[in-house]
């Protein structure tokens, strides 16, 4: 039998059946039903601690983003090799060391299986904290869920330890208050790991949730899809953020959304377009041969637009590309989108044409660089601001609907008055004076 339960508005409430987990949560909307389902299964046919590892893997390369999942490195040491973390998240300039740890004897009693969660959770964030601290002092390389190689410097990132645990039958209420290493810390199940890249689809937007629960106070094993919906419905109550007076005076739309949606990310069918879009990139570039540092900054780019905004966005994307295919032959017609950060430091630039070719390459080069420009001579944030150009257009050769073009700039690229003039006239001409 189940307890029939009441929420406060806004508030989740938990609904316990034996092998899952039911939230019911007031929305403005009406209740609103989520049920988390168990983690993924383990692979057959292997050890129960490598395989919660590889299955913990899975989910982050699956929901998220394969390129920004990186499988354990070994470090040289005068004693021998040393693994650095059983795998790692590294995107938007954050890293994630991930220990997972599996009960693979027969549960004790509670008070046993409290001591030894506790137990291995301290050593788990013991081994994180010597990870960061042998990357920050020799840079590893690493080989992402891509098959690509990356050199990682830990003095890049900003670091957290996440200890993901493994049990079927974890006693309730436990917490971990896990001791300072230096670097924020988190305890999960991996069922709550499992949820959260359900939940988001983004490898970005976990690692910023990861940050946020863990200044939070610990809570029990098992509960992260509670705090989460908790949070969630403070964002869905929250005011939009403070946005640049700088930012404001450029004009356009200003829009704001939840950072945590309470409706999974992938339910609406447009944000599978913003997902075929990234992995489009992702292996267009590899094709295109860039560095990939490079890659992963372009990807990490694309990957912090909010992801309560995906659905819109993709739609977008399609509703431009059949926008621009509809013109007379010979003719090439434009789309453009962009996205502000409120802090005007980052530029996101989506732009669709008719057909491709070197004098449209060299126009979109040209908005590129105009808009950057604009941007941060509004701000005076030159150093700091980044603007990344993605151009779409229409292709009828093999299996994608699209080619795509991609160009990233930051910093100052002192254009000339003239260049400035002339990219101008062409994407912002005065009208004609009349007598």
């Amino acid at each position: 039998m189940t307890d029939q339960l009441s929420s406060a508005p806004g508030r989740p409430v938990k609904d316990d059946a034996p092998d899952t987990l039911t939230l019911i949560v007031d929305t403005a909307n009406g209740p609103y039903i989520r049920r988390i389902r168990r983690a993924l299964p383990l692979p057959a046919g292997v050890e129960h601690g490598t395989g919660a590892e590889e299955a913990a893997h899975t989910a982050a390369a699956t929901w998220g983003l394969s390129d920004f999942v990186f499988q354990s490195a070994y470090a040289s040491k005068s004693s021998g090799r040393r693994e650095l973390g059983d795998r790692l998240l590294i995107a938007g300039g954050r890293g994630a060391v991930i220990q997972v740890k599996a009960r693979t004897v027969q549960p004790k009693s509670a008070d046993a299986e409290v001591a030894w969660i506790r137990k291995v959770a301290a050593k788990a964030m013991r081994q994180a904290k010597g990870t960061v601290r042998q990357l920050r002092m020799l840079p590893a390389d690493m080989v992402s869920d891509r098959g690509r190689t990356l050199s990682v410097d830990g003095n890049a990132l900003d670091w957290i330890g996440v200890f993901l645990l493994d049990h079927e039958q974890v006693p309730e209420d436990t917490r971990c208050v896990l001791e300072p290493i230096g670097i924020p810390a988190i305890a999960l199940t991996r069922r709550d790991w499992d949820f959260l890249f359900d939940q988001l689809r983004s490898t970005t937007a976990v690692l910023d949730y990861l940050f946020r629960a863990a200044a939070e106070p610990p809570i029990a094993l098992g509960e992260e899809p509670v705090r989460y919906y908790e949070l969630a419905a403070a964002d869905a109550e929250a005011p939009p953020g403070p946005l640049s007076s700088d930012v404001a005076e450029l004009g356009g739309t200003h829009y704001s959304v939840p950072l945590l949606p309470q409706a999974p990310v992938g339910s609406d069918a447009t944000h599978r377009v913003m997902r075929i879009f990234l992995e489009d990139v992702a292996t267009s570039a590899v094709r295109g041969g860039i560095a990939e540092p490079d890659r992963l900054l372009v990807l990490s780019d694309i990957d912090k637009l909010p992801v309560g905004a995906r659905a819109e966005w993709g739609q977008l994307l399609l509703d431009m590309l059949a926008d621009v295919a509809e013109v007379p032959a010979g003719e090439c017609k434009w789309r453009w989108r962009r996205s502000i950060d409120p802090s005007g430091t980052r530029q996101l630039i989506f732009g669709c044409a008719t057909r491709f070719g070197p004098d449209v390459q060299a126009a979109f080069q040209s908005y590129v660089l105009l808009r950057h420009h604009q941007l941060h001579q509004q701000t005076g944030l030159a150093e700091q601001t980044s603007t990344l150009g993605v151009l779409l257009t229409p292709t009828t050769a093999g299996e994608r609907p699209w080619d795509t073009t991609l160009l990233r700039t930051e910093g100052d690229n002192n254009l000339s008055t003239e260049e400035v003039e002339h990219y101008t006239q062409l994407w912002n001409p005065q009208p004609a004076e009349t007598a």
